[in-house]
Protein backbone atom coordinates (compact mmCIF):
# COMPACT_ATOMS: atom_id res chain seq x y z
CA UNK A 1 0.00 0.00 0.00
CA UNK A 2 3.12 2.12 1.01
CA UNK A 3 1.45 4.62 2.41
CA UNK A 4 1.64 6.32 5.81
CA UNK A 5 -0.32 4.05 8.43
CA UNK A 6 -2.12 6.90 10.89
CA UNK A 7 -4.84 9.03 9.66
CA UNK A 8 -5.53 7.14 6.51
CA UNK A 9 -5.86 4.55 8.60
CA UNK A 10 -9.93 4.49 8.76
CA UNK A 11 -10.19 4.26 5.10
CA UNK A 12 -7.89 0.96 4.89
CA UNK A 13 -9.62 -0.53 7.23
CA UNK A 14 -13.44 0.14 6.21
CA UNK A 15 -11.91 -1.69 2.98
CA UNK A 16 -10.94 -4.76 5.05
CA UNK A 17 -14.14 -4.87 6.61
CA UNK A 18 -16.09 -4.50 3.38
CA UNK A 19 -13.91 -7.57 1.74
CA UNK A 20 -14.65 -9.41 4.95
CA UNK A 21 -18.26 -8.98 4.51
CA UNK A 22 -17.98 -9.46 0.97
CA UNK A 23 -16.04 -12.68 1.93
CA UNK A 24 -19.47 -14.06 4.19
CA UNK A 25 -18.77 -12.42 7.22
CA UNK A 26 -22.41 -11.49 8.08
CA UNK A 27 -22.31 -11.10 11.95
CA UNK A 28 -22.52 -6.87 11.77
CA UNK A 29 -21.27 -6.54 15.80
CA UNK A 30 -17.79 -8.39 14.70
CA UNK A 31 -17.40 -6.16 11.41
CA UNK A 32 -18.16 -3.53 13.04
CA UNK A 33 -15.31 -4.30 15.98
CA UNK A 34 -13.13 -4.76 13.17
CA UNK A 35 -13.84 -1.39 12.12
CA UNK A 36 -12.84 -0.07 15.44
CA UNK A 37 -9.66 -1.57 16.86
CA UNK A 38 -6.56 -0.73 14.65
CA UNK A 39 -5.21 -3.32 13.87
CA UNK A 40 -2.16 -1.80 12.91
CA UNK A 41 -1.28 -0.96 16.43
CA UNK A 42 -0.39 -4.68 17.04
CA UNK A 43 2.17 -5.41 14.52
CA UNK A 44 6.11 -3.97 14.12
CA UNK A 45 5.29 -0.68 12.73
CA UNK A 46 7.88 -1.81 9.17
CA UNK A 47 4.39 -3.91 9.11
CA UNK A 48 1.90 -1.46 9.71
CA UNK A 49 1.22 -1.06 5.59
CA UNK A 50 0.42 -4.63 5.84
CA UNK A 51 -1.47 -4.72 8.60
CA UNK A 52 -5.25 -4.29 6.75
CA UNK A 53 -4.77 -6.87 4.27
CA UNK A 54 -5.63 -10.36 4.99
CA UNK A 55 -2.86 -12.00 5.65
CA UNK A 56 -0.84 -13.45 8.59
CA UNK A 57 2.04 -11.46 10.14
CA UNK A 58 4.83 -11.81 12.18
CA UNK A 59 4.44 -10.92 16.05
CA UNK A 60 7.83 -12.52 16.70
CA UNK A 61 9.11 -15.39 18.67
CA UNK A 62 7.85 -17.57 15.64
CA UNK A 63 4.79 -16.46 16.36
CA UNK A 64 1.86 -14.61 14.03
CA UNK A 65 -1.37 -12.64 13.83
CA UNK A 66 -3.99 -14.76 12.41
CA UNK A 67 -5.70 -13.28 9.46
CA UNK A 68 -8.37 -10.78 9.56
CA UNK A 69 -10.59 -13.45 7.82
CA UNK A 70 -9.72 -15.81 10.00
CA UNK A 71 -10.07 -13.53 13.19
CA UNK A 72 -13.61 -12.59 12.18
CA UNK A 73 -14.89 -16.08 11.07
CA UNK A 74 -13.89 -17.89 14.75
CA UNK A 75 -15.42 -14.87 16.20
CA UNK A 76 -18.72 -15.28 14.83
CA UNK A 77 -18.56 -18.39 14.73
CA UNK A 78 -18.27 -18.17 19.18
CA UNK A 79 -20.77 -15.84 19.26
CA UNK A 80 -23.49 -18.11 16.96
CA UNK A 81 -25.97 -19.54 19.55
CA UNK A 82 -24.96 -17.22 22.39
CA UNK A 83 -27.05 -15.52 25.08
CA UNK A 84 -26.47 -11.76 24.55
CA UNK A 85 -27.17 -8.79 26.90
CA UNK A 86 -29.39 -6.49 25.79
CA UNK A 87 -26.22 -4.35 24.49
CA UNK A 88 -25.29 -7.33 22.04
CA UNK A 89 -23.00 -8.47 24.28
CA UNK A 90 -21.58 -12.43 25.08
CA UNK A 91 -20.43 -13.30 28.38
CA UNK A 92 -17.08 -14.08 29.84
CA UNK A 93 -14.76 -15.10 27.28
CA UNK A 94 -11.31 -17.21 27.65
CA UNK A 95 -8.95 -16.84 24.69
CA UNK A 96 -5.66 -19.26 24.56
CA UNK A 97 -2.84 -17.50 23.31
CA UNK A 98 -2.99 -13.49 23.44
CA UNK A 99 0.27 -13.35 20.59
CA UNK A 100 -0.07 -9.51 20.61
CA UNK A 101 -2.92 -8.61 21.62
CA UNK A 102 -5.36 -8.32 18.72
CA UNK A 103 -7.72 -10.50 18.85
CA UNK A 104 -8.35 -9.92 22.56
CA UNK A 105 -8.84 -6.47 21.76
CA UNK A 106 -11.42 -7.42 19.36
CA UNK A 107 -13.35 -10.09 21.84
CA UNK A 108 -13.25 -6.94 24.48
CA UNK A 109 -15.85 -4.80 22.60
CA UNK A 110 -17.86 -8.18 21.96
CA UNK A 111 -18.07 -9.34 25.55
CA UNK A 112 -18.66 -8.83 28.80
CA UNK A 113 -15.50 -9.87 30.05
CA UNK A 114 -12.43 -11.38 28.20
CA UNK A 115 -9.44 -13.53 29.81
CA UNK A 116 -6.78 -14.15 27.78
CA UNK A 117 -3.50 -16.43 28.02
CA UNK A 118 -0.58 -16.24 27.02
CA UNK A 119 2.98 -18.47 27.42
CA UNK A 120 5.39 -16.23 25.93
CA UNK A 121 6.42 -13.83 28.06
CA UNK A 122 8.07 -11.45 25.62
CA UNK A 123 4.40 -11.89 23.66
CA UNK A 124 2.39 -11.12 27.13
CA UNK A 125 4.74 -7.94 27.50
CA UNK A 126 4.03 -6.88 24.06
CA UNK A 127 -0.02 -7.27 24.22
CA UNK A 128 -0.10 -5.38 27.56
CA UNK A 129 1.28 -2.47 25.67
CA UNK A 130 -0.59 -3.21 22.54
CA UNK A 131 -3.93 -3.05 24.22
CA UNK A 132 -3.02 -0.17 26.98
CA UNK A 133 -4.85 2.62 24.89
CA UNK A 134 -8.09 0.53 24.89
CA UNK A 135 -8.27 1.18 28.64
CA UNK A 136 -10.69 -1.92 28.43
CA UNK A 137 -11.61 -2.70 32.20
CA UNK A 138 -13.05 -6.05 31.08
CA UNK A 139 -10.10 -6.98 29.58
CA UNK A 140 -7.59 -8.96 31.42
CA UNK A 141 -4.36 -10.76 29.97
CA UNK A 142 -2.72 -13.47 32.35
CA UNK A 143 0.51 -15.29 31.63
CA UNK A 144 0.03 -18.69 32.01
CA UNK A 145 -0.27 -22.47 30.45
CA UNK A 146 -3.09 -22.07 28.21
CA UNK A 147 -3.75 -25.60 28.14
CA UNK A 148 -4.80 -25.73 32.03
CA UNK A 149 -7.53 -22.99 30.75
CA UNK A 150 -7.95 -20.19 33.59
CA UNK A 151 -9.64 -21.80 36.40
CA UNK A 152 -10.10 -18.34 38.13
CA UNK A 153 -12.39 -16.64 35.34
CA UNK A 154 -14.52 -20.03 34.74
CA UNK A 155 -17.26 -20.80 33.80
CA UNK A 156 -16.74 -19.38 30.53
CA UNK A 157 -19.66 -18.79 27.93
CA UNK A 158 -17.20 -19.62 25.02
CA UNK A 159 -13.04 -20.13 24.39
CA UNK A 160 -11.52 -19.17 21.44
CA UNK A 161 -8.00 -20.61 20.60
CA UNK A 162 -5.38 -19.19 18.80
CA UNK A 163 -3.35 -22.48 18.66
CA UNK A 164 -4.12 -26.43 17.32
CA UNK A 165 -3.01 -29.31 19.15
CA UNK A 166 -4.02 -32.99 18.49
CA UNK A 167 -7.01 -32.75 20.83
CA UNK A 168 -8.97 -30.05 23.18
CA UNK A 169 -7.16 -30.14 26.30
CA UNK A 170 -10.07 -31.76 29.16
CA UNK A 171 -9.50 -28.40 31.64
CA UNK A 172 -10.99 -26.08 28.30
CA UNK A 173 -14.29 -28.53 28.41
CA UNK A 174 -14.28 -28.82 32.00
CA UNK A 175 -14.32 -24.54 32.37
CA UNK A 176 -16.66 -24.70 29.60
CA UNK A 177 -20.23 -23.71 30.87
CA UNK A 178 -23.26 -25.83 29.44
CA UNK A 179 -24.55 -23.90 26.46
CA UNK A 180 -20.90 -22.31 25.92
CA UNK A 181 -19.14 -22.98 23.17
CA UNK A 182 -15.54 -23.62 21.93
CA UNK A 183 -14.06 -22.44 18.89
CA UNK A 184 -10.30 -23.76 18.01
CA UNK A 185 -7.93 -25.29 15.27
CA UNK A 186 -7.46 -29.55 15.90
CA UNK A 187 -5.10 -31.67 13.85
CA UNK A 188 -1.70 -32.16 13.51
CA UNK A 189 1.22 -30.02 11.47
CA UNK A 190 -0.90 -29.13 8.17
CA UNK A 191 -3.68 -31.03 8.49
CA UNK A 192 -5.64 -29.04 10.88
CA UNK A 193 -9.52 -28.00 11.21
CA UNK A 194 -11.12 -25.65 12.48
CA UNK A 195 -13.34 -27.50 15.42
CA UNK A 196 -16.42 -26.19 17.42
CA UNK A 197 -17.63 -27.92 20.35
CA UNK A 198 -21.04 -27.15 21.92
CA UNK A 199 -21.68 -28.11 25.65
CA UNK A 200 -25.00 -29.03 25.79
CA UNK A 201 -27.09 -30.84 28.62
CA UNK A 202 -26.44 -34.16 27.21
CA UNK A 203 -22.78 -33.88 26.55
CA UNK A 204 -20.57 -32.85 23.70
CA UNK A 205 -21.46 -31.85 20.03
CA UNK A 206 -18.24 -31.60 17.79
CA UNK A 207 -18.32 -30.12 14.34
CA UNK A 208 -15.62 -30.05 12.17
CA UNK A 209 -15.21 -27.07 9.72
CA UNK A 210 -12.79 -25.97 7.19
CA UNK A 211 -8.81 -26.80 7.48
CA UNK A 212 -7.04 -24.62 9.02
CA UNK A 213 -3.23 -23.26 9.75
CA UNK A 214 -2.27 -22.19 13.44
CA UNK A 215 0.48 -22.77 15.33
CA UNK A 216 0.75 -25.48 17.58
CA UNK A 217 -0.27 -26.02 20.91
CA UNK A 218 2.54 -26.06 23.42
CA UNK A 219 2.27 -26.19 27.24
CA UNK A 220 4.32 -24.21 30.07
CA UNK A 221 5.64 -20.60 30.53
CA UNK A 222 9.04 -19.85 28.28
Amino acid sequence: MGMGIGMDSAAVRARMVRLLAEGGIADQAVLKAMNTIERHRFVDTALAPQAYEDTSLPIGLSQTISKPNVVARMIALLREGAVLDAQGKMGRVLEIGSGCGYQAAILSLLCKEVYSIERLRGLYDKALVNVRHLSAANLHLLLGDGMLGAPGGAPFAGIIAAAGGEAIPQAWVDQLAVGGRIVAPTGQGSTQSLLVIDKTERGLKQTVLESVLFVPLKSGVA
